[in-house]
């Protein structure tokens, strides 16, 4: 295959995993947890689409019908889990092993509703168009353009509007946000509201160019956590380059003849750890 298609198909991955990984990396940087299920709700958000699609539904109302039921989903542990935790005081092993268990609870759960099938949103097949020796699909043109209309709106409610600003402050000084009047708790749950929209959303773009299976977050996990820790752990501007440099690192490692598409996840493991041993802080450092 040649370059070209590969950086483009490169940056329709990275496109996939800048979503998942902004809401990785406003977990860490607003609650202070590195959050191991976050694949896992990927997923979930991707089969609660499918459900929907397979209903009759059209398509986007599938896909905001799963974001909700992952939003849903993702309040429901913060209230049995995350919060109780917070209030214990959990040291980062603790929430990392109940994360951990929380992922294996989920994808679990999702093989007993669901099978372990593969399973697509059987949509038309549409003829792929060529410009300048690269093809175009169309359901890779969508997906990038819906994460760049999601990367929009994730900036302008980061940046113009008063929960975008509280989540600033409460990520770079929880205590000193909570003396000048923010409601923390507030702030967690928007938290929770973008992070689970993003996922799911994400999930649901991973669905229209692949097969959604149950294990597809969980495979995707490295080279989230690989993208946030490039990028700047807490920044999510960060987290979208990082992803799209990843995304394009993989698939430009398939045109390395001792390679091979199996060593994608281990070219995501190398980049983190080079990232980690020369730069710790990433690209950029905190919140935005």
């Amino acid at each position: 295959m040649e370059t070209p298609q590969l950086i483009f198909n490169g940056l329709v991955i990275g496109s996939i995993i800048a979503l998942t990984a902004v809401g990785l990396t406003l977990t860490y940087g607003i609650l202070r947890l590195s959050n191991f299920a976050h694949g896992d709700f990927m997923t979930l958000g991707a089969y609660l689409t499918w459900v929907a699609k397979i209903s009759g539904l059209n398509l986007w109302v599938s896909m905001i019908l799963g974001a909700i039921g992952t939003i849903v989903a993702m309040i429901i542990a913060e209230y049995l889990l995350w919060k109780p935790m917070r209030d214990r005081r959990a040291t980062s092993t603790t929430l990392i092993i109940i994360s951990i268990g929380l992922a294996l609870f989920i994808r679990n759960g999702i093989l007993m509703i669901w099978g372990g099938s593969n399973q697509n949103y059987q949509l038309p097949l549409v003829p792929a168009q060529e410009f300048l020796g690269i093809k175009f699909e169309q359901d890779r043109l969508i997906v990038m353009g819906l994460a760049i209309a999601a990367i929009a709106v994730l900036h302008f409610v980061l940046q113009n509007t008063k929960i975008g600003k509280a989540m600033r402050a409460v990520a770079d000084n929880i205590d000193l946000a909570r003396v000048s009047g923010i409601n923390v708790e507030q702030v967690v749950l928007w938290t929770w509201v973008i992070t689970g929209g993003l996922t799911a959303l994400g999930g649901a773009m991973y669905g229209l160019i692949y097969t959604i299976k149950p294990t597809m977050g969980w495979f995707l996990i490295l080279p989230m956590f690989a993208s946030v820790i490039l990028g700047g752990i807490g920044n999510p501007y960060g987290a979208i380059a990082g992803a799209l440099v990843i995304g394009v690192a993989q698939e430009l490692s398939v045109s390395v003849p001792w390679l091979g598409s199996e060593y994608k996840l281990g070219v995501s493991l190398l980049i983190m750890i080079v990232i980690l041993l020369i730069r710790p802080q990433g690209i950029f450092k905190g919140m935005m």
